[in-house]
């Protein structure tokens, strides 16, 4: 399999399409490879099944232009941080070899998205491991990031999503079960306008915050490097 550039890991399928479809897509535009690893096919979700829901990921990964896109079928709603987990997703990465790791963001309300994130991470550690198997070479990715659009926190940097922004939200419509017009959940859940105007506003705040109209943020645990002072943005004034 040819490597990734840049592997994005959630929780659910729709998870990675809400918090960074946008990089992943701009990355994509760029001449990355790039895809999506979704950790559970969202069997306890309220509407659709778990075949419905992976059918409409490979849609948006195909809207996204992911390179690659799969599914570790873990128990949803039930996802652990256990070793036979982490073995599994830690050869999985393995074998994909990415450059660059997007997890969830590590605090979060629903327990399988911070269980996504403890997974992704000691996967990843893991997965550098030479002694882990003798059928793989080991690999561990250079730089983990988190995707924080949900998370009250201040961003490490900010991507430009202006030119994505549309294709992202088309790449979440494509999970019709979930976002389309039904009588299950709905009480629960907002209708596809309400949805597009809040993703809308978070996008706008975030791009704000860099001088563009729509932005995604991530956060990193290390001090980002700046080699040139002199192009570093955006404006002060």
């Amino acid at each position: 399999m040819k490597p990734l550039d840049v592997l994005a890991i959630a929780a659910h399928p729709d998870d990675v399409e809400q918090t960074c479809g946008g990089t992943l897509l701009r990355m994509a535009e760029t001449g990355y490879r790039t895809g999506i690893l979704d950790l559970t096919a969202g069997d306890m979700g309220t509407r659709g099944t778990p075949e419905i829901r992976m059918r409409e990921a490979d849609e948006a990964a195909r809207i996204l232009r992911a390179g690659w896109r799969g599914n570790m079928r873990f128990p949803d709603a039930r996802l652990e941080n256990v070793i036979s987990a982490r073995m599994s997703l830690a050869g999985q990465i393995r074998l994909l070899r990415p450059r660059v790791v997007i997890l969830p963001y590590w605090e979060a309300r629903h327990p399988d998205h911070y269980r996504a994130c403890e997974l992704g991470y000691e996967a990843c550690f893991l997965a550098g491991l030479k002694k882990l198997d003798s059928e793989t070479e080991p690999h561990r990715p250079a730089k983990v990031l988190y995707a924080s659009l949900y998370a009250k926190v201040e961003p490490s940097f900010v991507v430009d999503i202006t030119a994505q922004f549309e294709r992202r939200m088309e790449s979440l419509f494509a999970y019709r079960s979930q976002y389309g017009a039904q009588d299950a959940g709905a009480g629960l859940f907002p209708d596809q306008d309400e949805i597009r105007e809040r993703l809308a506003a978070i996008a706008r705040f975030y791009g704000n915050q860099i001088g563009v109209r729509y932005g995604e943020p991530f956060v990193t645990k290390e001090t980002m490097r700046v080699d040139d002072v002199v192009q570093l943005g955006p404006r002060s004034f």
